[in-house]
Formats: C-alpha cells, structure tokens, sequence
C-alpha cells in the first residue's frame, strides 16, 4: 500500500480504478465502518433499460450527494470528477494487475448473467450484451485497461486535486489490510474520529 500523504482522513472518500476492480464493494465496506453513505456513481448514471443520464441531470444529483460531511463514492465519471474530488478528503486507487481484474470481470459477468442478477436500475446482464459484446465490461477492461492505469498515474503527478491524499492497492489483499486498519481506527475512537 502507497499513501501519496502523510496525513490521510476517511471522510469523504472516492475509490476508482479500472472497471471490476473491486471499487463498488471496497466503497460499501468502507461507508459502512464510516457511518457514511456510499454513493455509487452507476446506479446514479445508468437508468433502466441502459438508458443514460442527462449530464447536467447527472451533475445535479452527483453535486447533491456528495455536499454531505461524509460519504465514499466509487466510480470514475470525469463528466463528475471536479464536484467529486474538489470535496473528497482521500483517493483510494485500486491499481491491481491486468490478470486480477480481467479474471474479476469475467468471472463477476458470468456470475450476473447466469443467476440474472440484476444491477441498478432494474437492469441485467445477458449472454449478448454481457459476453459477447465488444462492449461487454470484460472486452472494456481489455480496451481501457492500461489508458485508465496511465490517465490516473498522470493525474497523481500533476497534484491537480491537492487536497485528496492519494491511497494506491496493489493487490486485493492492500484492500483487506486497509479496512482492516481503518475498522481499528474507528473503533479506537469509538467511530467518531477516522482519520489514521
């Protein structure tokens, strides 16, 4: 685990990293040792039948959720970054390999299409559009996978969000040793302080 700060507060927190890395489930971990809402930027974005938000529509609403004290967003929306990151206190980049993400985004789509489960929104997964697709979330991972990795080591570096300290897992198991710290954190004191 890299923290990019030597001061580091969970308190208004946004997870991002390639599509099935893990964001969405880190982030409802992470809301619920907080207190916080988890605000998932999908199920904001994706109406039903895939039908898409209008932008400002979509600002709006991202721009209301996030003017709480605290919450954890996850998701990687630039139309939405600048309210996001401008309030947000941590980053937590999960930059796994290619190979972890790719046999997540696999097994996760076969898994949704198969037992029909149903994301936001009252939408679902299918063989065609799930599997098959070039636009299929296994097939976007392959195409985005290294521009995403690049666009975010860039943006690091470049420090256009100063006040975000940047928490960067390189394997799953960064992601159990945070929560597993970050629960001891709030327990010490007693869920009212989780900055580490």
């Amino acid at each position: 685990m890299q923290v990019h700060n030597p001061r580091v507060e969970f308190r208004r927190v946004v997870v991002i990293g390639t599509s099935s890395s893990g964001k969405t489930s880190l982030a409802a971990r992470l809301a619920t040792l907080l207190g916080a809402p988890h605000i998932e930027l999908d199920a904001i974005f994706w109406g039903p039948d895939w039908t898409k938000t209008p932008r400002e529509e979509f600002r709006r609403t991202v721009a209301a959720a996030v003017a709480a004290e605290a919450w954890v967003v996850d998701g990687n929306y630039s139309t939405v970054r600048d309210i996001v990151w401008e309030r947000a206190t941590t980053a937590v980049w999960l930059d796994y390999p290619f190979v972890v993400v790719f046999a997540r985004a696999l097994a996760r789509t076969a898994r949704r299409v198969f037992l029909r489960e149903e994301i936001f929104s009252g939408n679902r997964e299918t063989i065609r559009n799930g599997l098959l697709s070039r636009d299929s979330i296994p097939w976007w991972v392959v195409r985005t996978f290294r521009r995403r990795r690049r666009f975010y080591r860039d943006l690091f570096a470049e420090r256009r969000y100063p006040n975000v300290a940047i928490v960067r897992l390189r394997r799953p198991r960064e992601a159990d040793e945070l929560i597993g710290a970050f629960g001891a954190s709030v327990d010490a004191s007693d869920g009212k302080n989780v900055g580490t």
